[in-house]
């Protein structure tokens, strides 16, 4: 790695940078999220492995989620913020703009790493001008799950479309045995709101552009109406949300939900809190087995379709040892990379796929990773490799409200404020039509600053 700037110094000062310098980089300071035990020791496993390489130690820091904003600017403030830092989406580009990250270290490290190897969608939503905000560690997209064995015995297509969808419910709903959907409707659930946002992704909707706010459009956000009426009306009445989806889905009276990738474990029975009940057996794969997924959707106005994703990034700090925190986040992205996976593989998805000598290395070695609680067994054990090809393509496409236009932090207060939620609520329970509808969510959502 190269440092960007030369300064020139008197020799005095030189010396006293030099000696600075070897200070600052005996152990690099790393914040990790990842706070749990198990998922601490594997963490500070790796960094170990890093020191008996480079010789730099690296003192691993737990720091939880909620309280990384306020502890990053504060540290940024006295001068003393880590040499890196594990952070989710939504602070990498307010943290470049900030001054907080040096851009110009994370585009070195994926310079150097080959941007081609990382899927582009992650690395799209850290870009900037010139270059990257911080370097896509992992990620996760929500997914349509659905039962592929009921779609083959039918002869339909799978649920890549608002469309397919819509066909699937003529053919499969049949309730109480068989519920088409499990759609979220509980208003004040975080979970409705994620549901909604992929829905209104997969049809190119988004109620943000570069200069903030932007009303949505009446014709395409029709269709996400529609559409969602369609899945509500195939889904169980009440107030439904992540809980009733999953266990409708186990015990074989749904056919179509979706969800975080973090049930994949749970729908092979490797947890004991969490059962599939589609037969006698607890631990029983069988459910797995006939099961597929879909990650990018499309809807009619957007015939190419998203995916709603949560990417998780390393980022170096304007304070780090520039050197050696680009040499940790290069062997956490590269000869650590599997054990960096390895912390929670069915949620964390390679955003670097392989190297350049091998294109698919990391995708293949991840599906070989064991994961699940009470028992232990590799993805690829699990799933057909179809299906686990699906897991890792949509971060190709992945995205969220407001990243591409630098307007997260707005679009977040939108999705918090639970406005679309309710107005959508009041649309498929049929207190309002659908031009009602749009208009009350542009009236509310323009006055969320």
């Amino acid at each position: 790695m190269t440092l960007k700037k030369h300064i020139l110094l008197t020799s005095a000062a030189t010396a006293l940078a030099l000696t600075s310098f070897a200070a600052s980089a005996e152990t690099l300071r790393f914040w990790t999220t990842e706070e749990q035990p198990d998922r601490l020791a594997k963490q500070e496993e790796m960094a170990k492995a890093f020191e008996e390489k480079t010789g730099v130690a690296v003192e691993v820091i737990p720091v939880t989620e909620s309280d990384l904003g306020t502890r990053a600017t504060a540290a940024y403030a006295a001068g003393d913020l880590p040499d890196v830092i594990y952070h989710p989406l939504q602070y990498a580009l307010p943290w470049a703009e900030a001054g907080i990250l040096d851009t110009d270290a994370a585009t070195d490290v994926i310079e150097d790493l080959g941007p081609e190897t990382f899927a582009s969608g992650a690395l799209s939503m850290a870009a900037m001008d010139d270059g990257y905000a911080s370097v896509p560690a992992n990620g996760w997209t929500q997914m349509i799950v659905y039962r592929k064995d009921l779609f083959d015995a039918a002869g339909l297509e799978a649920p890549t479309s608002f469309a397919a969808v819509e066909a699937a419910l003529e053919k499969l709903h049949n309730p109480p045995e068989m519920y088409g959907f499990v759609a979220a409707t509980k208003v004040d659930e975080a979970f409705m709101s994620q549901v909604l946002e992929h829905v209104f992704l997969a049809n190119g909707v988004s109620p943000v552009d570069e200069n903030g706010f932007a009303p949505l459009d009446e014709k395409k956000t029709t269709e996400v109406l529609d559409f969602y009426k369609a899945i509500a009306n195939a889904s169980p009445p009440g107030d439904l949300y992540w809980d009733q989806s999953r266990t409708l889905y186990f015990s074989g009276n749904a056919a179509m939900i979706i969800w975080s990738p973090f049930i994949l474990d749970e729908l092979a029975g490797l947890r004991d809190s969490a059962p599939p009940t589609i037969n006698d057996d607890p631990t029983s794969g069988e459910l797995a087995s006939k099961t597929g997924i879909v990650t990018t959707f499309s809807g009619p106005s957007n015939p190419d379709g998203a995916a709603y994703a949560n990417i998780n990034y390393f980022g170096i700090t304007t304070d780090a040892s520039i050197d050696e925190a680009e040499d940790f986040v290069a062997f956490s992205m590269d000869e650590g990379y599997l054990q960096t996976l390895s912390i929670a593989p069915e949620g964390m998805f390679p955003t670097r796929r392989g190297t350049a000598e091998d294109p698919e290395a990391f995708g293949k070695a991840w599906a070989e990773l064991p994961v699940g609680v009470d028992r232990k067994a590799p993805l690829g054990d699990l799933y057909a490799q179809e299906m686990i090809n699906e897991i890792v393509a949509g971060l190709d496409v992945a995205q969220r409200w407001g990243v591409k236009e630098g307007q997260l932090a707005l679009a977040s207060k939108m999705v918090n404020s639970q406005v679309i939620n309710r107005v959508v609520r009041e649309y498929i329970d049929g207190d309002i039509d659908a031009a009602t509808a749009v208009a009350e969510m542009n009236a509310e959502l323009s006055a969320i600053e």
